[in-house]
């Protein structure tokens, strides 16, 4: 019993998942009908991120003393956003020049996919952002809703001083509860984790990972080169401990990539971030608005899937055109975390504005799930180091919390 306890977190899921690999590939059955499972433990985390988010982000944002220090704070997060996600548009785009896994890829004619018939643009992207109710918003898990309606309730409750000192109590009770219900749920993720991994093997087959291997490899590649390459050279500007980074976010990242879901991920990365030295204010902050504005990992595969569609129907496209599909993805692939296959609805605009078949999306959805989980891994992993970049541009110098102090414990 001793020895069980010693491993840790990370470890159990690395054992669940190969578990799960196991039970899909020999027993196929069995595999898809452990759907429930990971669907029971991906509802557990859906209902921790809305209170835990409503309550740490007021505290933080009445914590912080002003409006103006979140707007600075938020100034600074966003032009980060901007820089490293271009970098990661323009690496996908690199990539699928250089290597071109989609020559000799036949695009045949195929069924409607089943998306949502959604063309974003900047316009209803901003309307979105403005919740009408904050229950709905809470409801719905519309974090970028939920991120605006807590900016200005703490704004608020600055205003008025000690009038708001009983809010900003419940908020803080209401963070320590939600901190212990996230960790009672995360006893759960290796038996969903490994659910979910055998219920894909279960119902694809190990053999979907050859019809686009090298899209999968070109993509994994890429994204392996922009997070040692791009996140790595910013942990060196900023000076940020590599070693204690790694074990605060490798447990997220894990998450992330096992189930292909940031809401899996979200509030355990909260919770080692703050731990690793991130005040509160800004974690909690920069976490969520990451989670619609600073997707790396998603914005990289957009552009190398836009020109893989093209290379598979037998399409020339021009640097400039390519430069301009680069400019639509900027604006269009910000604030659609919540819209369900967000990187694949978007990629159905892309395609559609600039005449490419949309049978490529087709194509995609077989091996849809294996990028997913590449890219959404490297997501969490991208906005775990926006809110370590953010405190240290902020002048924190990233000093470890003692679990006796921290909240959640």
């Amino acid at each position: 019993m001793k020895a069980l306890k010693k491993v840790s977190l990370t470890q159990w899921i690395f054992i669940a998942m190969a578990i799960g690999i196991a039970i899909g590939h020999f027993f196929p059955e069995v595999g898809k009908n452990l759907t429930p499972l990971s669907n029971v433990f991906l509802r557990l985390i859906k209902s921790i991120i809305a209170p835990l988010l409503f309550a740490t982000l007021v505290c933080g944002i009445a914590g912080s003393g002003s409006a103006k220090t979140m707007g600075r704070i938020g100034l600074k997060a966003i032009i980060y956003f901007e820089i490293v996600t271009t970098v990661a548009l323009f690496l996908g785009l690199f990539a699928v020049n250089l290597v071109k896994p989609g020559v000799g890829v036949a695009l045949e004619r195929a069924a409607d996919t089943g998306l949502p018939q959604v063309k974003p643009s900047l316009a209803s992207m901003l309307e979105h952002t403005f919740p009408v109710s904050i229950i709905e918003a809470m409801a719905k898990n519309e974090v970028l809703q939920l991120v605006v309606f807590c900016f200005i309730f703490g704004t608020a409750a600055i205003a008025i001083g000690d009038k708001a000192k009983p809010v900003i109590d419940f908020c803080r009770s209401l963070g320590d509860v939600m901190f212990q219900y996230t960790k009672y749920v995360m006893y759960f993720a290796p038996i969903g984790v490994g659910a979910a991994i055998g219920a894909v093997v279960g119902s694809k087959g190990i053999v979907v990972l050859i019809g686009l291997g090298k899209l999968i490899l070109t993509l994994y590649a890429a994204l392996i080169i922009f997070v040692v390459f791009v996140l790595g050279a910013v942990i060196l500007i900023f000076r940020i401990p590599v070693r204690r980074f790694w074990n605060a976010a490798r447990e997220p990242f894990f998450l992330a990539f096992s189930t292909a879901s940031s809401e899996a991920a979200f509030p355990i990365a909260m919770q080692n971030m703050e731990r690793f030295g991130v005040p509160r204010h800004i974690v909690s902050f920069v976490l969520p608005t990451g989670y619609s504005f600073n997707l790396d990992g998603t914005t990289l595969y957009l552009s190398l899937a836009s020109v893989f569609v093209a290379q598979a129907a037998g399409l020339d496209m021009s640097v400039g055109e390519q430069l301009m599909m680069m400019l639509t993805l900027m604006l269009t692939s910000k604030g659609v975390a919540s819209v369900p296959r967000a990187a694949l609805v978007i990629l159905a605009g892309t395609l559609t504005t600039f005449n490419l078949p949309m049978e490529g999306i087709a194509l995609l959805l077989g091996v849809d799930t294996l990028m997913d989980m590449a890219r959404t891994s490297v997501n969490m992993l991208g906005n775990c180091l926006a809110a370590t970049v953010v405190a240290k541009w902020e002048g924190h110098d990233l000093t470890p919390m003692p679990e006796a102090e921290f909240s959640g414990d």
